[in-house]
């Protein structure tokens, strides 16, 4: 029995296996149920008792080298280039390139930069953790505003270090330092104006996009972040017809030659005068549809010139200097550019919605 294992082991190590036919042959006659060794542990009850441990052992490892050999085979062949080139049809159709897609929001964002860049306004950047004076106070905003209520913002908890600098002194100007140090989520992008203003002399022309956090709940409408763009442009002799011209170029570049802008008084604490910015309705072009209320307009944005208590707490002498400032939500701007109804759908990231829109601004 012994010199049986050993003459079917020599056969197994020198059975050449080039072909797929020649795998099955050797499966059919070595590993099969029918096969070789198969028939070796049927003859094994026949073996004496005082044999069978010895010979067990050796058809065990027989088995064990059939299989071995089998599947190294096996691998071999299912990678070897012949059989790649077999298992290719090339009359299928070729698989797709699936290419990603730029985000919506980003889409417009960047679509805004190149507008307000070929005015000459550069980008700004600035934190999105901020402290109370960049955010409010260097703004006018009154000690008992609503903005700086906790149903409103987002307040954390105030960090050892901010910027560099001891929390008590964190960006804060001389003669600060003792004021209201809250620390929170910036509420808009003009704590990036305080900063510009602050660390710059004017002559200056900047837009600030970024995200912003308010306390708000989410609907189709509304969500407790989102993106702004503000712009800011302090030089001498600026005037609110430069505002008004500035705007009416970026609707007419962004909506298209037909639209029109009007300005509607407002408040804003940092800006005097001021106003809102609306534009002739895209959906009904004016004749008055659900989007705009049936009024033919939809409000796009905030506007208007520099407080002169905002430049003075930016040490910009506001009786020599002048400046406008806007702002606007890139969220807005992206529903009615591309007819979207759902301000959640931008957050959601929904495939299905984000594969629509192309990587061409």
């Amino acid at each position: 029995m012994e010199q049986r294992i050993k003459s079917i082991e020599d056969q197994i190590n020198n059975y050449l296996i080039k072909t797929k036919d020649d795998l099955e042959q050797y499966r059919l006659e070595f590993i099969s149920k029918k096969g070789i060794v198969s028939g070796l542990f049927d003859e094994l009850k026949s073996v004496a008792t005082e044999h069978k441990k010895s010979v067990g052992k050796s058809l065990n490892d027989l088995k064990q080298l059939a299989e071995q050999k089998f599947r190294l085979a096996q691998e071999t062949l299912a990678t070897s280039p012949s059989q790649v080139a077999e298992n290719i049809d090339l009359t299928l159709p070729p698989t797709p390139n699936k290419t990603g897609s730029h985000h919506p929001l980003n889409l417009t964002r960047y679509r805004i930069i190149e507008i307000f860049e070929r005015l000459g306004f550069n980008v700004e950047d600035g934190p999105e953790i901020e402290d109370d004076w960049h955010n409010f106070t260097a703004l006018n905003f009154p000690e008992n505003h609503p903005a700086r209520e906790m149903q409103d913002t987002f307040f954390i908890e105030k960090p050892a270090r901010l910027d560099g600098l001891p929390s008590g002194q964190a960006g804060l100007p001389t003669g600060q330092e003792g004021g209201n140090q809250d620390v929170l989520l910036r509420t808009h992008t003009s704590n990036v104006q305080v900063r510009l203003m602050k660390n710059r002399k004017p002559p200056f022309r900047a837009i600030m996009p970024g995200r912003v956090y308010r306390n708000e709940a989410i609907s189709a409408r509304a969500h407790c972040f989102f993106h702004q763009v503000e712009g800011l442009y302090v030089d001498k002799n600026v005037g609110f017809s430069d505002l008004k011209q500035t705007l009416y170029h970026f609707a007419k570049e962004m909506f298209g030659k037909d639209t029109k802008i009007r300005l509607r008084p407002s408040y804003f604490p940092f800006t005097e005068p001021s106003a809102e910015i609306d534009i002739s309705c895209l959906i009904c072009h004016g004749k008055g549809c659900n989007v705009c209320k049936y009024s033919g307009w939809v409000e796009i944005a905030g506007s208007g010139m520099v407080h002169p208590n905002v430049l003075r707490n930016c040490g910009v002498d506001p009786e020599e200097y002048t400046g406008f400032a806007f702002g606007m939500g890139i969220e807005r701007i992206t529903m009615l550019r591309y007819g979207i109804n759902d301000l959640r759908l931008f957050s959601e990231n929904d495939i299905r919605f984000l594969k629509q829109f192309k990587a061409v601004i």
